[in-house]
């Protein structure tokens, strides 16, 4: 006897099958892609802030240690508009190292910056401002009088207001972050 090889035959009545996507199955799949962004959206704001703060903390302390710097080349502070000061344009060319026969006669650049980026810092018409605002300028406070002693913001609460405090520092440089109805306030001497 012979093996007859059976053949298999598909009935008129059965439905054309297809390797695609329903509407349905793409419709459940956008919308778990959609779940999923939403939930990450979040997230992700959170992780700016924290680099914001981070590169706004470093840039703090990058202004204080030049001016510590220029106070240690020229003998005294550079000149500033009261205490506090803002990061003035002014003291950033000073800092940054034009050559100014009176300030920086030397020309020295004790302080790196560059042209202001969101969520970078840097210099712009205004002064040295923070990552959050081309219009938010660090502030600084100086111990001009050399009483070892100087006055800054310090927070009272979480989502409190700012109070002063004195520090037996010699510059302190800071910024304040509004995030909705919480100030955080950025320093170089924490």
């Amino acid at each position: 006897m012979s093996a007859v090889p059976r053949t298999f035959s598909c009935s008129s009545s059965r439905a054309r099958q297809f390797d695609g996507f329903t509407l349905i199955e793409l419709l459940v799949v956008i919308a778990i892609i959609g779940i999923l962004a939403g939930l990450i959206f979040p997230a992700a704001g959170s992780a700016m802030n924290a680099a914001k703060k981070t590169v706004a903390k470093n840039q703090a302390v990058q202004i204080a240690s030049a001016i510590t710097a220029y106070e240690t080349e020229y003998g005294h502070l550079p000149p500033s508009s009261g205490s506090p000061a803002m990061i003035d344009a002014a003291m950033v060319a000073i800092l940054c190292g034009s050559t100014d026969p009176v300030n920086n006669p030397r020309g020295i650049s004790f302080l790196d910056a560059s042209a202001w980026k969101k969520g970078k810092g840097g210099t712009n018409s205004i002064g040295y401002c923070d990552p959050f605002s081309a219009s938010s300028a660090y502030s600084v406070a100086m111990d001009s009088g050399y009483s070892n002693s100087i006055s800054v913001p310090s927070q009272a609460t979480p989502g409190g207001s700012l109070t002063s405090t004195n520090l037996t520092k010699h510059v302190g440089v800071w910024t304040v972050f509004t995030n909705g109805t919480q100030q955080n306030l950025i320093n170089s001497w924490d």
